[in-house]
């Protein structure tokens, strides 16, 4: 391996459930790294919090312990199943992966395995300590192998609660990085503090390519008919009864990912679908209801014209990301909100301006390594 490879370390592959969102991050930051001129390397990296998930029995590790939520995850399981082989395709084939997996306990072997010397943590919530339980090793560069040779891209602190001996540790994991790019604004300041080394803010790595990157990824037409598509990330009983409304008023057929789409008799479940369908089931909506951060980025970059909702506990960046388009007054929280059609020139323009500097920065950090 070259001294040219970058070791991508991210939340992705090891998780309970599969995400569009992990997998687009990833493949989107390996792709502007490649843009810059470096082989990236995906690294199959494993924080202990996750050492017992499993997408294809998810129950025992899953938020919601209602009844009703239990048996929309027993009905999806053929689903489920579909849906975690299609993304395992994706991570072996879309990227340059390590051939094995790595914990806390062998992660220096990926030198000698793989002759990975320099990595990139990012992008998503990988620096949210209430998500793992902690400070993820891998994720903080907290490896002999990582320190002063890691970069971190728009990572993302999630909505964390930090404890006085938190704000310590933090800080010293912040020296691992010879430059830190944070994706929300919340931190930065606080991190600019207390890291001697360049820190920016810089966007989410799906908003460094556009539509036509998606493109060459993205699977043909899937639905023939008019279609509104609903993609929950987390059931919410308000957004369901808005998009029945909307595709009733439209005359649209619902798409639903979700795992509650068995529940009504009127939708289409569609949580089997891959990565590439994903994109595709997106790129051709008539609409897209949504409380996912990469729903709202994906339906930006195909210009669809969207309904993104609130989130518990995802409220800060995704208040963030719409603040970043200029479209304060697009979230939702009851589904009684006035709506009006995003203005996409403008919506496009703004991020061909932070996408410059971003783009900017990930190349300067790269170089320092």
């Amino acid at each position: 391996m070259s001294h040219n490879t970058i070791g991508i370390v991210s939340y992705n592959i090891n998780c309970n459930f599969t995400n569009y969102g992990s997998a687009l991050q990833s493949w989107a930051l390996s792709r502007s790294i490649e843009k810059l001129g470096y082989t990236p390397k995906l690294i199959d990296y494993c924080p202990k919090v996750l050492g017992n998930a499993n997408p294809l029995d998810p129950a025992k590790l899953m938020w919601d312990k209602d009844e009703k939520s239990r048996k929309a995850l027993e009905m999806s399981m053929s689903a489920i199943k579909e849906n975690f082989y299609k993304f395992e395709d994706f991570y072996t084939n879309r990227f340059s992966r390590t051939v094995k997996k790595y914990t806390d306990s062998d992660f220096q072997d990926v030198v000698k395995d793989e002759g990975v010397e320099r990595f990139v943590c990012g992008s998503d919530t990988i620096f949210c300590i209430d998500e793992f339980k902690g400070f993820a090793e891998g994720y903080y560069a907290n490896f002999d192998c990582m320190r002063q040779n890691s970069i971190s891209y728009a990572a993302s602190f999630g909505d964390s609660h930090f404890s006085d001996g938190d704000y310590k540790i933090l800080n010293q994991r912040l020296q691992n990085f010879k430059a830190i790019g944070i994706r929300e604004n919340d931190m930065l300041e606080y991190v600019k503090a207390h890291a001697s080394v360049p820190a920016q803010r810089t966007i989410d790595p799906t908003l460094l390519l556009t539509a036509k990157d998606y493109d060459t990824i993205a699977a043909p037409r899937i639905i023939e008919s008019k279609y509104l598509l609903l993609y929950s990330r987390r059931y919410n009983a308000q957004m369901n009864a808005f998009a029945d409304r909307i595709a009733k008023e439209k005359k649209l057929k619902i798409i639903d990912i979700s795992l509650r789409a068995f529940e009504n008799e009127e939708h289409v479940p569609f949580y089997q679908a891959g990565v590439e369908e994903f994109l595709s089931l997106v790129k051709h909506a008539e609409c897209v209801v949504t409380n996912s951060f990469h729903g709202i980025i994906i339906s930006v970059q195909y210009r669809r014209n969207f309904y993104g909702f609130t989130r518990q506990e995802c409220n800060t960046k995704i208040n963030e990301l719409m603040a970043l388009f200029g479209l304060d007054g697009h979230l939702y929280i009851s589904g009684e909100e006035k709506h009006s059609e995003p203005d996409y020139d403008d919506v496009h323009q703004r991020i061909a301006r932070v996408r410059e500097k971003s783009i900017e920065f990930l190349n300067k950090s790269l170089a320092l390594l």
